[in-house]
């Protein structure tokens, strides 16, 4: 087979037939080529497998069940297959405790405690009472495959607002359910996607943000655009909703609202990319009315963040990085809310701040020491009160509450540690237990350590290795590597059922926390986003070159994976040190970089990748695009590909076109191939028993890749 790149000069460019490929005994389906060639700025770039981006007609669906089966028949060698389904599926059954609302005196939480496909909503008046079901989705689908999305509780506590999601589609639709009845009103609202709901304080409607439907047939494909607020009045049809806020020339604009506690102003955060930086809007909001004026833009300059904490007496208590890359807090009076009057009252320090809450009157920031959670709680006048006591070196979310609450709630975990929801009285600063899952994984067996790595340039970022304690350092440890890098969001030792199995099995597991993320604050994000994209995959292969240097492992024994961006900084880093990696596992990767802002989502990440037209983005862009980038006639590590027939963010034509790619080309021996879940979107609230199953087959997957012995 000749060896060949997908991006040519403008005086030749390829377009290759099908062809049919042998490896490890493995025949490969028949992946036919079209001739489609683009020209961008002068380079012929070949995309002959483009006919596979139609998700909906009869070929592509014919060659994803020829690829399944293809797949199911390598799985099914696999010796350690059904031992390591034995261990995921104990250590998968570990319980799940979603972080609590409080509202109207009721504590609201979802829980699963390992046995059900999907968590159910439950809700309890005292922390220790006994919890009611409120809504248990796995009633609404025989298979599992509808989840909860979002619930928010009316601030009288009568009514519920809730979304659910069907087969892991990113769309929602949301329903009103009457608390004391159990019953769900005739309420229906179709086309939410990346939303919540925020009720107006007379608990008679409520705002969220929606899209216009997409074409019929093009659930999965359609560009979303002009996304708009609207507000809706419990009982009332969704046709009669009223638009709160669009921007007719902006297509990109998304928005983000909630009320303030004292409910008199509606704020609104505008974003016009998925790479963080946003727009502050507020619109007043009199009794018995929905809005009332016209919004009233604090700042749209999309040229920071702009995280309102809270709204007190007519100030708005503000996170951001203007001006600060790691983050400070500001206060802005709505009587003069120029940029020129705004002030600081939590200083940028040396730890990046993260989030921030308003409860019990005082202010609640989660800052990242070294990427590690640190808890601050600050007065209004930016005087510091005390430091939190966590329960170790790990990851903290939640300080949800209202400006008059006493107390709130967080979830602490760390990749030894399930997720455990603690109680934290504000005032006295005094945390307790609430809610932890039923776990049959032992964390006293595991320890975790955190290193730091210097990456090509010379930039230094930590890492965290967690193993069996008593692992002896001698290069043979069968170890897995996992890396995120962009979007500015944080890459933390958390838990997961994927390091707890890992582990388990008597691997070590390593969390890379590269550039690209907020680690470090906005500076730490910019470092990585665009042209310099590249500086991800440099630390991530630094990081694989030091736990080898540091005989944890070897290539031959190192296996890594990431999912979405995740997925394509593994498929760059592959492209990249083939030689570095005996396994690989791109997860609903973007793999196609020049084109993936046509597909539903895609346009809001240009701000984070650039985009093919742009001349000096295009050229950054194919330098390392997955697709783009694989290169014939070198050994390649066995390699994974894993996607969702329902994921309409990253759509599943990125992983299609990557392995058909892969196949095509003399990659050497180790297996290329393609895992499609069905009924299943990008990840999140999957059923169980799909989880259970895709993370087995991975697990397997690299096990026989490394040669892993598992019992």
């Amino acid at each position: 087979m000749k060896s060949f790149t997908l991006i040519v000069s403008a005086s030749l460019a390829l377009v290759l037939g099908g062809t049919i490929v042998h490896a490890q005994s493995l025949t490969y389906p028949v992946t036919s080529k079209v001739n489609q060639v683009d020209d961008y700025h002068g380079n012929l770039v070949a995309d002959p497998y483009r006919w596979l981006e139609d998700d909906n007609s009869n070929s592509t669906k014919s060659w994803v069940e020829a690829q399944s089966l293809t797949t199911e028949r390598y799985m099914a060698t696999i010796p350690q297959r059904s031992a390591i389904r034995k261990i995921f599926t104990k250590v998968g059954r570990i319980g799940k405790i979603g972080l609590p609302l409080y509202e109207a005196n009721r504590y609201f939480w979802t829980s699963n405690d390992g046995t059900k496909q999907q968590s159910v909503l439950y809700a309890s008046e005292a922390p220790k009472g006994k919890p009611t079901v409120i809504l248990d989705p796995n009633k609404l689908a025989k298979d599992g495959t509808v989840a909860i999305t979002e619930f928010v509780p009316s601030r009288d506590g009568r009514l519920l607002a809730y979304g659910l999601s069907d087969g892991g589609s990113d769309w929602e639709t949301w329903h009103v359910r009457d608390l004391k009845t159990g019953m769900d009103l005739l309420d229906e609202i179709k086309w939410v996607k990346f939303s919540r709901a925020a009720w107006t304080p007379d608990s008679k409607g409520f705002f969220y943000a929606r899209y216009d439907a997409p074409k019929e047939g093009h659930v999965l494909s359609d560009i979303n655009e002009f996304q708009k607020l609207y507000y809706h009045r419990v009982g009332t049809l969704q046709s009669s909703d009223v638009v709160v806020a669009e921007n007719k020339a902006e297509k990109d604009w998304s928005f983000d609202a909630k009320v303030s506690d004292d409910g008199k102003l509606l704020l609104v955060q505008v974003s016009t990319s998925a790479a963080g930086n946003n727009g502050l809007m507020v619109i007043p909001l009199e009794a018995g009315a929905y809005a009332a004026g016209k919004p009233l833009a604090i700042t749209l300059d999309f040229d920071a963040e702009y995280q309102v904490i809270t709204a007190v007496d007519g100030k708005l208590f503000v996170r951001t990085n203007k001006d600060a890359p790691r983050g400070r807090v500001i206060v802005i009076d709505l009587a003069s809310p120029s940029s020129a009057n705004w002030k600081t009252v939590v200083p940028e320090g040396q730890d990046a701040l993260e989030s921030a809450s308003g409860v019990g009157g005082q202010l609640v920031l989660s800052y990242l020491n070294d990427v590690a959670a640190k808890v601050l709680i600050y007065s209004v006048d930016g005087k510091l009160v005390r430091e939190v006591s966590l329960p170790g070196i790990g990851m903290v979310e939640g300080f949800a509450g209202r400006w008059s609450d006493t107390e709130t709630t967080f979830r602490y975990n760390s990749i030894t540690v399930p997720h455990e929801i603690h109680r934290l009285n504000v005032r006295s600063g005094k945390t307790s237990l609430f809610m932890e899952p039923k776990a049959s994984f032992n964390r006293n067996e595991y320890e975790t350590h955190r290193h730091f790595v210097t990456s090509k340039d010379g930039t230094r970022f930590p890492i965290f290795i967690a193993h069996r304690k008593g692992i002896k350092l001698d290069g043979t440890n069968p170890t897995l590597l996992y890396g995120y890098g962009g979007f500015n969001s944080y890459n933390p030792p958390m838990f997961s059922t994927m390091a707890a199995a890992w582990i388990s099995m008597g691997g070590v597991y390593v969390v890379a926390s590269t550039r690209g993320g907020s680690e470090y604050g906005s500076s730490w994000h910019e470092a990585a986003v665009k042209e310099k994209k590249q500086n991800v995959f440099d630390d991530f292969i630094a990081s694989a070159e030091w736990i080898v240097s540091n005989k944890y492992t070897k290539p031959a024994r190192l296996a890594i994976f990431g999912l979405s961006n995740g997925g394509l900084l593994v498929g760059a880093v592959v492209n990249q040190r083939p030689e570095l990696f005996a396994a690989a596992v791109p997860m609903v990767g973007v793999m196609d970089m020049l084109r993936f802002q046509h597909f539903t989502v895609g346009s809001t990440w240009v701000d984070e990748y650039g985009s093919s037209a742009n001349p000096v983005e295009f050229k950054a862009l194919a330098a390392y695009s997955p697709l783009h980038n694989v290169r014939s006639g070198v050994n390649y590590p066995a390699i994974l590909v894993t996607t969702g027939d329902h994921d309409d963010r990253v759509v599943p034509a990125h992983s299609f076109k990557y392995v058909a790619t892969l196949q095509a080309a003399e990659t050497g021996s180790a297996p290329k191939l393609i895992r499609v879940e069905t009924k299943a979107g990008h990840g999140s609230e999957r059923a169980l028993s799909k989880h259970i199953g895709e993370r087995t087959d991975i697990l397997a997957f690299m096990a026989r890749a490394l040669k892993m012995k598992v019992h």
